[in-house]
């Protein structure tokens, strides 16, 4: 992904935060293979573990040999008008925040171990229900498993871009944050008021 240097999330915390609250990325996949799909975020020392589900019958977890994919996670993003800078000499564009994460898919073949997946992102979503997914009966659960394949991917590579008009300086950040704010895009106008141009 193109990424200026003044673009790149360097900061671990708020990338892992933003992974949380976008959690329904792209998986791609040889073959240009693509789906959407429910993930939960782990680290693990300086690594970054995703896992993942999807159902039995989507055959792109039959691309999983060994080979690289990437999964992407969006966030905020919004059309920034011309008519919001200071500057009138300027062009339209669009401001977002995108993750790239590379890694090889590992198939979760071991039981306790898929309903762990499972169970992890429950509790990550609906924890008020997590009392009656543990009460799920035996032969539900083990029906469940069976119709989705479970994977995890230990993170090799982070490609990131937080697009906030870094580059057009401070006072024209304030104004872009303010207009988004006034049409509804309060996200964005928060994530560029966090990260000003010094």
């Amino acid at each position: 992904m193109y990424s200026p240097p003044y673009n790149r999330m360097e900061d671990r915390a708020e990338l892992v935060q933003f992974l949380r609250a976008n959690n329904f990325p792209l998986i791609v996949t040889r073959g240009l293979q693509a789906s959407h799909l429910p993930a939960t975020v782990h680290e693990t020392g300086t690594r970054l573990v995703l896992d993942m589900h999807m159902a039995r019958p989507n055959r792109q977890w039959q691309a999983f040999d060994g080979t690289e994919v990437i999964v992407v996670f969006t966030g905020p993003h919004a059309y920034i008008s011309p008519r919001w800078y200071e500057d009138k000499e300027r062009v339209p564009t669009w401001n977002y925040t995108a993750v790239h994460l590379y890694g090889v898919p590992e198939i979760i073949e071991v039981h306790g171990e898929k309903h762990a997946g499972v169970r992890n992102l429950v509790a990550a979503m609906d924890p008020q229900w997590l009392p009656q997914f543990d009460a799920l009966s035996g032969e539900y659960v083990e029906k469940m498993l069976g119709g989705i394949v479970n994977f995890r991917i230990l993170i090799t590579r982070i490609e990131t871009r937080w697009k906030l008009s870094q580059n057009r300086g401070r006072r024209e950040m304030e104004l872009i944050a303010e207009q988004l704010r006034k049409q509804g895009d309060s996200a964005l106008a928060d994530l560029t008021l966090k990260h000003l141009a010094k």
